[in-house]
């Protein structure tokens, strides 16, 4: 990779904007972005009045360095971030916390001396914490977000936390933009909504003016960001970092978790309606399974790669947006991870646990990526304002399950008690105080950097289009589908026609089809132009392994049944329907009119494991209607019925019904085809259970 003074399309070269595609279609570049509407705008510049000359880029030693402490415009504008809002988190504000322990399958004794990574077998106790990232803590479980998955590893040699999401990639280059992007995805400030989504004007408004951003506009306008259960995302740790072995060589690797239970997501109607008959959906999916014997288990690789090998990829691997596929550098799978305890009491752990990137152990090291780089320095400042005390390590969730000792004093909130006079290092009055260790302490990657140090980023980080591209490409026709729906949806709720046609403008370098379908939707006429792209866009391979259609598994492990049931509905019926069910490893849950069940035709009482109500068909996975010609008559003047057999309909679950359930459907209008079976038929019922009846879907909702 050549490696010049240029930043792609952001920032600056030489004192001038290089940014045709920063928006200067609609916005302008150089001293024209401060004149917008006619409006003179005042100068940016730090609280102490100093004028910003970049805020698009930290200070690094070179285009592709680390970032440098000396940076005072980055820290003052992060530290003022990471204390904005007490004591809730900024982001990912909204968690599920689950005890468990990773279990190391394949040694990577060769590229790391982490004993955590080397010794096979060994069970090492984790804390996850799995979140949304816009919504406050009382937001809904089910929005279109991205999903947090951050793990701290108790390990032997002090604790590591892989602070990872359930995307691969970000919507931002360098950290110096997090606090741009946050305030724009968050509630508009003058309004304080909306909560916890981004189908709003600020936050397309900046999108349309970050073009590095598209990749990650495609990945949260796919399912990825409707998942059906936290047990059914993938996670990533986002960064290249480091593996340094015990000679001091280092290894780049990517890191990856994968479901046991494969990957599900819901429909974009389905997620809403979940929203309002659970907003606690995931939390209790979570509690229920643990509650249940079913840990959720997640398989943990490693994509590992050279320098070299990094230099030959037509990309940037130190770039946050972009992702290395697995056909180019294979998944290698060394261990597992299993939940299997909740936690005692709520605040004191998934509210209280504190990450932070920056908690690595010996073997373990960073890249020079400059998102991560910011990291290293936001988290322990957020943890320090939301915890009030530099002492936060001590909460017992934080603490490290190996002894740890060193001179730090005092403090507020300081639990521990060191006894002594001595408390510095080096001294000759104490043989028992703390000493360092060079020989099997922390070691960084022996690494060269030279250059000019500067605000500017690497050409290499220019081209924002191709991965892009390539992820839209590698989606089944569904999901394609529900990439353009997701992008009407959310642009609908735009106000300023030039934010839509800028986004439109970029779509076109991903997809000419996928731009006229989101402009059709808009009824956008005529199309955009697109804006100068400061890179080639590449025509990338497809990856299949971005799917999720065509990667989920052939199974009902952790999936649940919904079966409505009325007065003297047929017991042998849903005997059989419960028994094929539990077979296929999927739980059970009866549906009737009232709470404590209702009566079989036999005459026994059957109890209800929820109200109708209050129990919709959105909760499930696929339904059962198993009812009398009295109780599909009753039935078919309540409204909850129809809704719970119209919502499977549109939401294209399988549907199993008997003769009564039948007069039920036709009643709400529901349709008939290859997922609607007969109730006896309980092995056509399970197959068509396991996925969704995609081919229903031009039927029952208009697509662009």
């Amino acid at each position: 990779m050549k490696d010049k003074k240029t930043i792609g399309n952001v920032g600056h070269s030489k004192g001038k904007t290089s940014s045709p595609a920063i928006g200067e279609s609609h916005r302008g570049t150089g001293d024209e972005l401060h004149q917008i509407a006619g409006r003179e705008h005042p100068q940016l510049t730090t609280n102490q009045g100093i004028a910003v000359p970049d805020n698009q880029n930290s200070l690094r030693a070179n285009t592709r360095g680390p970032t440098l402490l000396e940076d005072f415009i980055l820290r003052e504008k992060i530290m003022h971030f990471d204390h904005e809002r007490i004591p809730e988190r900024i982001v990912h504000a909204r968690g599920t916390g689950v005890h468990g322990f990773f279990e190391l399958t394949d040694s990577l004794q060769q590229y790391t001396t982490a004993k955590l990574l080397t010794e096979t077998g060994e069970k090492t106790p984790v804390f996850v914490r799995f979140s949304t990232v816009a919504g406050g803590a009382g937001s809904v479980d089910t929005p279109r977000d991205v999903r947090g998955f951050a793990v701290k590893f108790y390990t032997k040699e002090g604790n590591w936390d892989l602070v990872s999401n359930n995307i691969p990639v970000f919507f931002i280059q360098d950290a110096i933009k997090f606090p741009d992007l946050i305030h724009a995805v968050k509630m508009e400030p003058d309004r304080g909504f909306p909560q916890s989504a981004t189908a709003h004007d600020t936050f397309w408004d900046f999108i349309s003016l970050t073009p590095e951003s598209m990749h990650m506009v495609m990945w949260i306008m796919s399912d990825r960001t409707i998942p059906r259960s936290l047990r059914m995302i993938e996670g990533f740790g986002v960064h290249s970092f480091r593996l340094v072995n015990q000679a001091g060589e280092s290894t780049f690797v990517k890191f990856h978790w994968r479901p046991k239970l494969g990957l599900q997501s819901t429909v974009w109607d389905e997620a809403i309606k979940i929203a309002g008959a659970d907003p606690d959906f995931h939390r209790r999916d979570m509690f229920e399974a643990i509650e249940a014997g079913n840990f959720p288990e997640w398989e943990f690789g490693v994509q590992l790669f050279t320098q070299e090998e990094a230099d030959k990829f037509p990309f940037d691997h130190l770039d946050a947006t972009k992702l290395i596929p697995e056909e180019l550098v294979p998944l290698r799978v060394i261990g597992r991870l299993v939940l299997d305890r909740w936690p005692n009491n709520f605040f004191a752990e998934t509210e209280q646990v504190a990450f932070c990137p920056a908690n690595i152990v010996p073997g373990i090291d960073f890249s020079n990526d400059p998102l991560l780089q910011g990291r290293l320095f936001s988290y322990l400042d957020t943890q320090l304002s939301r915890l009030g005390s530099p002492n936060f390590h001590q909460i017992p969730i934080n603490a490290p399950k190996c002894p740890f000792a060193n001179n730090q004093r005092d403090g507020h909130m300081q639990m521990m008690q060191p006894a002594g006079r001595v408390a510095y290092e080096p001294n000759t009055l104490s043989g028992t105080s703390p000493r360092e260790t060079p020989a099997s302490g922390f070691r960084s990657a022996r690494v060269s950097e030279a250059g000019d140090k500067g605000r500017i980023r690497a050409e290499s980080f220019a081209d924002h289009y191709s991965q892009a591209r390539q992820f839209y490409l590698s989606q089944s026709a569904p999901e394609q589908t529900h990439i353009a729906s997701a992008l009407v949806f959310e642009l609908s709720k735009v106000d300023h026609r030039h934010v839509r046609e800028a986004m439109i403008g970029h779509l076109r370098h991903i997809e000419e089809d996928l731009a006229k379908r989101v402009a059709a939707g808009l009824a956008l006429e005529p199309l955009p132009e697109a804006p100068a792209a400061a890179a080639p866009v590449q025509k990338l391979q497809p990856s299949p392994a971005l799917q999720i259609i065509g990667k989920m598994k052939d199974t009902l492990m952790g999936r649940a049944i919904g079966i409505l049931i009325a007065d003297g509905s047929d017991g042998a019926a849903i005997e059989k329907i419960v028994k094929a069910a539990k077979d296929a490893g999927a739980t059970v849950k009866i549906v009737a009119p009232k709470v404590g069940g209702a009566k079989l035709a036999d005459g026994s009482m059957l109890a209800a494991d929820g109200q109708l109500a209050g129990t919709p068909s959105v909760l499930f996975d696929a339904v059962a209607v198993i009812l009398s010609e009295q109780g599909a008559k009753e039935l078919t003047r309540e409204s909850a019925a129809a809704d719970f057999v119209h919502n499977a309909f549109g939401h294209l679950k399988a549907i199993a019904v008997d003769s009564g359930g039948r007069e039920l459907l036709k009643t709400a209008t529901v349709g008939q085809d290859a997922g609607i079976v007969d109730a006896n038929d309980t092995k056509a019922f399970i197959a068509a259970a396991k996925t969704r009846q995609w081919e229903r879907e031009p039927l029952v909702r208009i697509v662009p």
